[in-house]
């Protein structure tokens, strides 16, 4: 599975859309407050230079506001589009993680139940 990095991704998906970085935040901002994550401007500034990665809350909040899958913003070869992963999809993905991005994966899961309670 080839890579790229979310900067690369970022910087295609403003081209692409012909968006500037207020109107990503613009479009986060209601997950932001629905979530409870911050992103601001220095964020993704730091994450289209390639600083920073936007950690997986961050990923999911981009995701969630571009309708973006996320493994796509991190650069896997994946379909852009965020749509239900079959279980065969999603074996292959894990698979291809390392220990901390599965661990992630973990933290994103138990994050997201904790919102539903």
């Amino acid at each position: 599975m080839s890579k790229s990095s979310t900067s690369n991704r970022l910087k295609q998906l403003m081209n692409d859309r012909n968006l500037k970085q207020i109107d990503i935040l613009n479009k986060a901002q209601p997950y932001c407050i629905k979530y409870g994550v911050k992103l601001g401007k220095s964020d993704l500034s730091q994450y289209i230079s390639g600083r920073n990665n936007p950690s997986q809350k961050k990923l999911t909040i981009l995701g969630l506001a571009l309708n973006l899958n996320e493994a796509w913003l991190m650069g896997f070869d994946v379909p852009m589009e965020r749509k239900p992963a079959t279980t065969d999809e999603l074996v292959t993905l894990i698979n291809s993680l390392d220990d901390n991005q599965q661990k992630n994966v973990i933290d994103y899961i138990q994050f997201l139940k904790s919102k539903k309670d």
